[in-house]
């Protein structure tokens, strides 16, 4: 019997797969427990349409994506932040993703995750720095953070 996965099931087929397994097994276990339900005709259309729906999803989010990227790599697009620091150039403490994210919500009003600012180590000094912010799993941008002095 033919049945397309609604879920996962180890070892059997992954969610959206098109399997044939034995009749027994599809209406005992996967069709009782709402694991599966049978390949007909208009099951198979139904999930191509899903599956054309989902795709064109993902593209306008690739889109969204690479737009933000060019405006974070424009010349004129640096984030802003003051913060307190000694003769030499240190920081008293340090400036973190978070705060970064903030910045670009109050400057810019584009909401980021901290956790998409791939920040290695928090920022210590006064100047430019140079951050990679993963966007998308295929777009990372680099944005610009300028820390003066207070």
């Amino acid at each position: 019997m033919k049945v397309i996965f609604t879920s996962d099931v180890k070892g059997k087929g992954k969610k959206g797969e098109v399997k044939e397994v034995p009749t027994g097994y599809a209406q005992n276990y996967l069709l009782k427990n709402n694991l599966a339900k049978e390949a007909t005709k208009e099951s198979l259309a139904e999930m191509q349409g899903k599956k054309k729906a989902q795709e064109k999803h993902d593209q306008e989010i690739l889109k969204e994506a690479t737009k933000l990227k060019d405006f974070f790599e424009k010349e004129e697009t640096v984030v802003e932040i003051k913060a307190k620091a000694g003769e030499d150039g240190r920081l008293f403490g340090s400036i973190p993703s978070k705060q970064i994210a903030e910045a670009l919500k109050q400057q810019y009003d584009i909401k980021i995750d901290k956790r998409k600012i791939e920040l290695a180590n928090p920022i210590r000094t006064l100047g430019y720095t140079k951050i990679p912010v993963k966007l998308h799993t295929e777009v990372t941008a680099t944005l610009k953070v300028h820390v003066a002095e207070q």
